[in-house]
């Protein structure tokens, strides 16, 4: 399988740690695209007619894309302990985990727009403030609620990947939060994360 990947996409990292934590990169040929919604790659529309990494190509088989999907199609290639639970709460809460570290990675990327990478005289200061509320409170929400003793599901590799990725792009800290940080500096010495940093920047 190739994977198209991107080495400072959030949402390619999260993919390409969930395939080191159930044991399948040897299965994957992972490929670098640069992507963004001012930047045509057509490599990428060819596949996924979002534009957007990461994207799984199969053989015989069509495409995946979103980070979701992929990983919980690559959930179904091996034999150990599945990162999606499959039923009962333990499913339900991994999967609300990972819908809010999607959305929050999300945000961080629209608030990089208004802060950052749009031109300084389109920028909307009142939409910015209203993305780094919402920032906040999910990080709030996450240090009251998250089970930091709960095995390794798709919610935690959702979060870790995140928030790694808001630190990386310097946008509004965590860190102040003391059970979330104490969780993610853990989480950020496993091989998967060791083997799969963040880096370059975004070409627009």
């Amino acid at each position: 399988m190739i994977l198209y990947y991107q080495t400072h996409s959030p949402f390619a990292r999260k993919a390409l740690v969930f395939a080191h934590e159930v044991g399948i990169t040897d299965r994957l040929e992972v490929i670098h695209h640069e992507t963004s919604p001012t930047l045509r790659n057509a490599r990428v529309y060819a596949e996924n007619p979002l534009g957007k990494v990461p994207v799984l190509l199969r053989p015989e088989a069509s495409p995946m894309f979103d980070s979701d999907v992929i990983c919980a199609y690559l959930d179904t290639l091996h034999d150990g302990r599945k990162l999606l639970p499959q039923d009962g709460e333990a499913r339900w809460q991994a999967l609300r985990l990972q819908s809010v570290a999607q959305g929050l990675a999300q945000t961080g990327i629209a608030f990089r727009w208004e802060t950052e990478r749009r031109p300084e005289q389109l920028r909307y200061g009142a939409l910015a403030d209203g993305y780094r509320e919402k920032i906040e409170a999910s990080y709030d929400w996450i240090e009251s609620t998250l089970d930091d003793e709960a095995p390794l599901h798709i919610g935690h590799i959702a979060l870790a990947t995140t928030l790694s990725w808001m630190a990386f792009r310097h946008l509004p800290p965590f860190r102040s939060r003391a059970r979330l940080t104490r969780w993610f500096e853990a989480f950020e010495k496993r091989v998967s994360m060791q083997a799969t940093p963040l880096s370059g920047e975004t070409h627009d």
